[in-house]
């Protein structure tokens, strides 16, 4: 593998397709990324259906989620550092046309063994995400690369938000095969629309084999503090988020409220308004002012915690802070990306794989933690445990001002 210092003195032959993105193709690309990423979340609403259906234990149909979770894992690994070697427009492409079919399968299948195969390929393939994002930050202009990564992350966010709320709908409307079965749909007619508006790049790296790029993934983020702190950033941010909406059904669903599944997922609808407005932290990292951005945001982060504690006394309070979390999560994110994506061009796909490792890992902590959190110590021990993990964070940037002028020595800027 190359060192870092090699890699920076090849970087500006990754940016040979810089400035082809037209504002049309990247909002293509954002709502490519929230339809395909929805795909891993749909089930989540519909687990009583499943497990019914299937005649699957209730304490076993959470296995619907491990693998679809695994799918995703193992994908960020494999799949996702490919974008460095062949075409990403050709991977693009074929992901999304190979979900349709697993998508198929899952809202077709009569076994407990199809569908569990059928979601971890779901999961697999949902890794598309990743790869249209660096596809869409290596097409940018570098000027306009962090609000192009903005506005795509929007459309992610948007899709995590957006899926428990319309899975439960399309469930209630024509049962939970529907919901499969519409976005098997929905996917096929994208796999085209992608292949005819996707500009085609030739930025790709023959430097290393296969075997090669995954090795590197670590040894990049050994060597550059920068990316080891937005790592740390992304694992805790996440495991934020995840306190949050994996616990929120908990208290919701039971008395005195009693919402239905519908009624709950549409409390992630409020997450969409404090999502899009964090796109314009793709701006203002374009503008060199990413550490404080970053700051103010964990800030925000931690005071959301504050509105969320209230749940019991005031469902408007809970519904702030819920936009406030979502706008901060989101800001903080797309910070990070718009700075490794700038660190190493030719290096984008495996970064976002590392990178978005540490999501994964933020994410299954803050939905193991604040479940166990709920059955011992109930809304409050959840909102402590969210409230802790945004303070660490925020702590962590604290220690971390170097980070900044590590930055600037790197020439992360363009």
């Amino acid at each position: 593998m190359k060192s870092p210092t090699a890699l920076d003195d090849t970087a500006a032959q990754f940016d040979s397709d810089a400035g082809s993105l037209t504002m049309a193709t990247t909002i293509v690309c954002a709502i490519a990324c929230g339809l395909s990423v929805a795909n891993i979340y749909y089930a989540q609403p519909l687990l009583d259906a499943m497990s019914r259906d299937f005649a699957i234990a209730p304490a076993t149909i959470g296995l619907v989620i491990t693998v679809t979770q695994v799918g995703y894992a193992v994908g960020l690994i494999f799949i996702v550092p490919l974008g460095d070697l062949i075409a990403p427009r050709r991977l693009v492409v074929g992901q999304t046309a190979l979900s349709a079919v697993a998508l198929a399968i899952v809202g077709t299948a009569r076994t407990e063994s199809v569908l569990f195969a059928g979601m971890i390929t779901v999961g697999l393939l949902a890794v598309v995400v990743q790869v249209l994002v660096v596809f869409a930050a290596n097409l940018a202009a570098p000027c306009k690369r962090g609000q192009t990564v903005g506005t795509i992350t929007s459309g992610v966010v948007v899709g995590i938000l957006a899926s428990r709320f319309t899975s439960g709908l399309l469930a209630d409307l024509g049962g939970w095969r529907s919901v499969y079965l519409t976005s098997a749909a929905l996917s096929a007619a994208l796999a085209l629309i992608l292949f005819s508006v996707l500009p085609r790049s030739t930025a790709v790296s023959n430097a290393n084999s296969y075997l090669g790029t995954l090795r590197s993934i670590p040894k990049l983020f050994v060597h550059d503090p920068v990316l080891r702190v937005r790592g740390a950033l992304a694992l805790l941010i996440f495991a934020t988020f995840s306190t949050l909406w994996t616990a929120l059904v908990l208290p919701l669903s039971t008395k005195p409220f009693g919402f239905s599944h519908t009624e709950i997922g549409a409390f992630g609808l409020a997450g969409v308004a404090g999502a899009l407005a964090a796109s314009g932290a793709g701006r203002l990292a374009d503008r060199g002012l990413e550490h404080w951005t970053t700051g103010i945001a964990l800030a925000l982060l931690l005071s959301s915690w504050a509105l969320i504690a209230m749940l019991p006394v005031s469902i408007p309070a809970l519904i702030g802070g819920v936009i406030l979390l979502d706008l901060a999560v989101q800001a903080v994110h797309v910070t990070n990306q718009s700075i490794i994506f700038s660190a190493y061009p030719q290096a984008r796909s495996r970064l976002v794989g590392g990178y978005m490792a540490f999501y994964s890992a933020g994410s299954a902590l803050g939905a193991i933690a604040s479940t166990t959190a709920f059955a011992y110590t109930g809304w409050r021990g959840v909102s402590g445990l969210g409230a802790f993990f945004s303070a660490t964070a925020l702590i962590v940037w604290a220690c971390a001002r170097h980070d900044a002028s590590l930055r600037n020595s790197r020439s992360y800027s363009h």
